[in-house]
């Protein structure tokens, strides 16, 4: 069974690449087909990419977002329901217990050490979904570094909704800590590109590599392909 990978679509061309990295990872874990669509910035689309697919069964979707929100609940469906075959849409990848693993690997690899307070950045939504998805993923990261967690947006929403920006979230950390102190940012973001870049200029003292091709990300983007595998979650075209 053929499946396909929808991410958001980055002009960064590491990115891009890496998305591509993460179908083919997919594909050897799966033995099985594995395309790539993007919902913003470049294409091929989801409708496009599904037209692409030679044969008339089911095709598997995997969002590769970290939360749920438009592009999950709208953008998605709404391109999967113009296209000319059936689909069987899987959830998002985040929340999930993996992804807390992977970006506590990522932290260490960038020096954090326990005791350093941490900020969880994501990108930022205005969907009240994505936000409780994004504050589900700081609990489960609070329990793998052993102390609360703080969340901040890298592209907080105008209308002041959300988390505050990552910079505010670090230094209203810094202000409240002992001189000396490190303050370490867990990159909640799948790949590199400009949000991810952004970070490094936060201020904090550690910033955590993008979850990338993590193996526990590769995983789960499995575990989510396969969930689907029957057909009474399809979501069938018009």
């Amino acid at each position: 069974m053929t499946t396909l990978l929808v991410a958001h679509g980055t002009r960064n061309p590491r990115g891009v690449a890496m998305i591509g990295d993460l179908a083919q990872a997919m594909a050897r874990r799966l033995d099985d087909d594995v395309r790539v669509g993007f919902v913003d910035v470049l294409g091929p689309d989801p409708r496009e990419a599904l037209d692409g697919i030679r044969g008339s069964e089911p095709v598997r979707v995997v969002p590769a977002f970290l939360a749920g929100g438009y592009h999950v609940y709208s953008d998605l469906p709404g391109h999967l329901h113009q296209a000319t075959r059936a689909t069987l849409l899987a959830p998002a990848l985040g929340p999930d217990v993996a992804l807390a693993d992977a970006l506590l690997a990522r932290l260490l690899l960038a020096g954090w050490h326990p005791g350093d307070p941490v900020v969880l950045a994501a990108a930022g939504s205005r969907d009240h979904r994505a936000q409780a998805d994004v504050a589900a993923m700081g609990r489960l990261l609070t329990r793998r570094v052993g102390a609360p967690v703080r969340i901040g947006f890298v592209l907080p929403a105008a209308d002041g909704s959300g988390f505050p920006p990552v910079a505010e979230v670090v230094e209203a950390l810094r202000a409240e800590s002992r001189p000396g102190t490190r303050i370490a940012v867990a990159t909640y973001l799948l790949a590199d590109g400009l949000f991810a870049r952004r970070l490094h200029d936060a201020g904090a003292d550690v910033v955590g590599a993008p979850l990338g091709l993590h193996a526990a990300v590769v995983e789960l983007a499995c575990r989510r392909a396969q969930s689907v595998a029957t057909p009474p979650l399809a979501v069938a075209a018009r």
